[in-house]
């Protein structure tokens, strides 16, 4: 039995793709701890890990922190907010005990990359996103910045001087996670730009799913078709697109789940009795019943849509979303809708068009076929076996 140490940022985007992998190596009788919120404790309890908790500067300090994006200065207050976050985590976890193998979230979770190297074990990297080679990169068309400009230089060397402190390398070969013993990749290879492009050292093995026991169940009220809207937990402050929804969902027959984060609800004006407003809705509970999904197009949403088959309509947020967004229409899977042009007629034409296209039901049958053949959870902890030896 080997220990396994789990790290991931605090975001439902980046653990949730872990839990499938967390209990399939617990069931495969090693011992994985995980360091993670409060937020987050009870699903990670679930997988059967012990909840190693850590608290994030990210939580509890409401709209002072907003989710910044992925391109231009945005992308450089991202890095550092991410360097706070990283010298607070890794003071927290100055006392785990040496583990054999670390898994960590590839894009965001630098204290994994730094313990690992710091306790000299191997590591996995999970990515639940594109990835970038010399082929395809977000950063050609998606996440801009400016490598010249003033904030850039400064945030690269402050990243510079806190990994030498570190012993971890240059900024270069840390940010691709060269030291990693392979990348898993939480999508299916057909589904990723250029993806047989791709090395051995990434594993594409699709979506990791997990039971979301903390969610609940759910089912139709009726025999209405189901539309799910939701955009996700980061970038999901849009109740001008909730009242769009809402004063046009009347008079349309289809049942409406329509997840609003935390914006107010009151706030939203009436609900027809075809919809249900939540904050977070069971997704994948109600996935299993849609005939269409209006998703931002976060990659964990994005997999889920294509593992039921749902035909989706993408109205992305940010710069990996549209990216996500764009990939899903080159396929066949689905349309997306700019995000500032929403109107009720645009919306349910293309909810209505997608969900009666067979062209996009056989995409969205071949996808599926393709996140089966990937291997899933069984594949993945095949790998991280692989790597323990």
């Amino acid at each position: 039995m080997a220990t396994i140490a789990f790290f991931a940022p605090a975001a439902a985007g980046h653990v949730n793709p872990t839990l499938g992998l967390a209990a399939e190596l617990v069931r495969r009788g090693h011992r994985v701890t995980y360091a993670t919120t409060t937020a987050y404790a009870e699903r990670v309890a679930g997988t059967g890990a012990e909840v190693v908790p850590v608290t994030s500067t990210w939580e509890g300090r409401g709209g002072d922190i907003r989710t910044p994006q992925m391109h231009g200065k945005e992308l450089v207050r991202a890095m550092k907010l991410l360097l706070i976050e990283t010298k607070a985590m890794l003071a927290q976890l100055s006392g785990v005990a040496r583990p054999d193998l670390v898994v960590h979230d590839g894009t965001m979770c630098w204290w994994g990359r730094i313990l690992a190297g710091r306790w000299q074990v191997p590591s996995v990297e999970t990515w639940p996103n594109l990835v970038s080679n010399e082929h395809w990169s977000m950063a050609q068309k998606y996440t801009t910045v400016n490598p010249l400009s003033p904030g850039f230089l400064l945030m690269a060397a402050r990243l510079s001087r806190f990994l030498q402190q570190q012993g971890a390398g240059g900024v270069e070969a840390f940010m691709r996670g060269d030291p990693a013993a392979l990348r898993l990749v939480t999508l299916p290879r057909a589904f990723q730009y250029a993806g047989e492009t791709f090395t051995d050292r990434y594993e594409f093995v699709g979506p990791l799913f997990a039971e979301r026991g903390h969610q609940g169940g759910w089912e139709p009220s009726g025999d209405l078709p189901v539309m799910l809207v939701s955009l996700g937990t980061a970038y999901n402050d849009r109740p001008d697109l909730y009242r769009t929804v809402l004063r046009s969902a009347a008079d349309r027959p289809w049942q409406v789940v329509l997840a609003v984060g935390g914006v107010d609800r009151e706030a939203l004006g009436a609900v027809p009795p075809n919809v249900q407003v939540y904050g977070h809705a069971p997704q994948l509970a109600v996935l299993r019943h849609a005939r269409a999904f209006v998703t931002h197009a976060g990659m964990g949403g994005t997999m889920e849509g294509l593992h039921f088959e749902v035909p989706m309509v993408a109205i992305p947020q940010m710069a990996e979303q549209r990216a996500n967004a764009d990939r899903l229409a080159e396929l066949g899977l689905g349309t997306v809708l700019p995000p500032g042009e929403v109107t009720a007629e645009s919306l349910w034409e293309a909810v209505e068009r997608v969900a009666g296209d067979e062209h996009v039901r056989e995409r969205l049958t071949w996808m599926r076929r393709e996140m089966t053949a990937a291997g899933g959870v069984p594949a993945a902890a095949d790998a991280v076996e692989r790597i323990l030896g």
